[in-house]
């Protein structure tokens, strides 16, 4: 069975990962832990029952609690096949902004944080290049890195 259980908006991959860490210490049936990309402050746990999953989760910082109605695995794999659509943004590549200040501005990605969904790019077509860290999720990319062709 699948249970969503509430977290810290934005900590959601740092609960997960605490809780991967308690599941692989305890006997409780507890399967597998799912970080949904886009779902902001919700985490599914895979577990035996309800009541494993509510005492494995219980005491746990970034955890707020798990809502009551379980879901389906078909439910699950929409969630998941929906988030599968998030593009692969690498070192090099360049990107448009599609949101935010920077909206419609050019730049090449210096680094990728893909745990916490981060860039960090150089504008282009500025007098001083500054780097700038930003969520993914505010750009497209418009060029893949060269040599990215050939790995494929």
């Amino acid at each position: 069975m699948y249970f969503v259980v509430k977290v810290t908006s934005g900590q959601e991959r740092i609960a997960a990962s605490m809780l991967q860490n308690k599941a692989s210490k305890t006997d409780l049936p507890i399967y597998s832990i799912i970080v949904v990309e886009g779902v902001r402050g919700y985490i599914i746990v895979e577990a035996e029952d309800e009541l494993s999953c509510r005492s494995f989760i219980s005491k746990e910082r970034n955890v707020r609690g798990m809502l009551s109605k379980s879901l389906s695995a078909e439910d699950v794999e929409k969630l998941i096949k929906i988030s599968t659509v998030v593009q692969e943004i690498e070192k090099d590549d360049t990107i448009e902004f599609t949101s935010g200040p920077f909206k419609g501005y050019k730049a090449r990605v210096l680094k990728v944080d893909d745990t916490k969904n981060d860039i960090t790019v150089e504008l282009m077509d500025v007098v001083v290049p500054i780097p700038i860290t930003t969520k993914m999720s505010t750009a497209k990319i418009i060029q893949k890195a060269k040599g990215a062709e050939s790995a494929e």
